[in-house]
């Protein structure tokens, strides 16, 4: 599981997680106190190891940031 914090130009700014994770609920902390306000976007990727492709899910959201 991956998930990423974007900027509007699409450069990654900050992963919060990388690693692999057992089903279940998780919270993640986002210290976004060295970022301006605006608006970015974060990325949840899990994949899937029982296929060869590694196809799963991919979900992009919008997040404003306000100071």
């Amino acid at each position: 599981m991956a998930l990423k914090v974007y900027d509007v130009l699409g450069n990654e700014i900050a992963t919060l997680v990388n690693e692999e994770k057992q089903p279940g609920n998780y919270e993640v902390n986002f210290d976004a106190s060295k970022f301006s306000s605006g608006v970015y976007f974060y990325e949840i990727r899990v994949e899937d190891p029982s296929t060869s492709s590694g196809e799963g899910f991919v979900q992009t959201k919008k997040m404003i940031l306000l100071r």
